[in-house]
């Protein structure tokens, strides 16, 4: 019996090694890929990149393929090359439209407010400009936050819209603490700084957004009329109820939560994000109800 109990464990602890492995390498091929080693200098493209002006700043952006527009949105602090896994499988069926959010990556905004609305705003202008009356919307993290307030604000912009590691409001009911406890330190400690540098007051705008916001009420995603899959990891950085919360207050909505998964699904899962969420936008919503939840 400890015979086997000991294989058992060896088994178990090569697996968790293979497992580890695993992410190492992930995490290498999307650092090396975000840095444009070996491919497309996603987010840095002079053949694909184009400024707009946009309600009072450059916004820049790169599209890429044909099709149906597809806008994918980044998250807080994030870029374009965020998306290195995503960009070239959509963009064989849709024209991806992706830019740098408001004080972001290339998108240089040099005022002290910064708010999801505004970010919101920005992208809804930024497809009018385009002469793009609607489009499907992919949204991580900030972004998902970013196309939830597309689709209460500007709800002819958005088709259908796919969110991941999504949250709601500012707090411990919606993100872990543990989480919470190792943001708080940058933002107290620059909050109390008398003078900030450049690159401190852009961190500092960008952290009060994590700690101050959003504000959406429940109320406002019961008036989304687009189809939605709110999707999340099963130990993200968002509460898992906080994320169902969001499903179950979206009139059409898909719930898909990872199993395994942290906070960076499009990352660790690329094949089956990618995958699911093109069937998601292909296929029409459809209601279960009645004897159909029994299939």
């Amino acid at each position: 019996m400890k015979k086997i109990f000991f294989c058992f464990t060896l088994m178990q602890l090569a697996i968790t090694l293979a497992f580890c492995q695993d992410m190492d390498k992930i995490r290498k091929d999307f650092e090396d890929r975000t840095n444009g080693k070996g491919g497309i200098p996603y987010g840095n493209n002079p053949a694909a990149g184009k400024y707009y002006d946009i309600r009072g700043f450059k916004m820049y952006c790169e599209v890429y393929g044909e099709g149906a527009p597809l806008l994918i949105i980044h998250g807080n602090g994030g870029s374009i090359n965020n998306f290195v896994l995503q960009i070239p499988y959509f963009s064989k069926k849709y024209k991806v439209i992706i830019a740098d959010s408001r004080a972001q990556g290339k998108s240089a905004d040099a005022a002290d407010s910064l708010s999801y609305e505004m970010m919101a705003d920005d992208y809804a202008a930024l497809l009018t400009t385009m002469k793009i009356d609607s489009a499907y919307v992919i949204g991580w993290s900030d972004g998902g936050i970013n196309a939830v307030l597309l689709a209460v604000r500007h709800p002819e912009k958005v088709k259908k819209m796919a969110v991941t590691g999504t949250n709601l409001q500012p707090d411990t009911n919606a993100v872990y603490k543990e989480v919470w406890d190792m943001v708080m330190p940058s933002y107290n400690q620059l909050k109390q700084k008398a003078n900030l540098s450049a690159d401190e007051k852009k961190e500092f705008k960008l952290l009060r957004l994590l700690v101050e916001q959003p504000h959406i009420p429940l109320a406002d995603l019961n008036k989304i009329s687009a189809p939605a899959l709110v999707m999340g990891g099963d130990h993200d950085v968002i509460r898992v109820e906080h994320t169902m919360q969001i499903f179950e207050n979206i009139p059409k909505a898909y719930l898909w939560i990872f199993p395994d998964s942290g906070h960076s699904t499009p990352v660790v899962y690329a094949n089956e994000f990618n995958s699911k969420v093109d069937i998601f936008f292909s296929t029409p919503y459809r209601t279960i109800t009645g004897e159909g939840r029994f299939f």
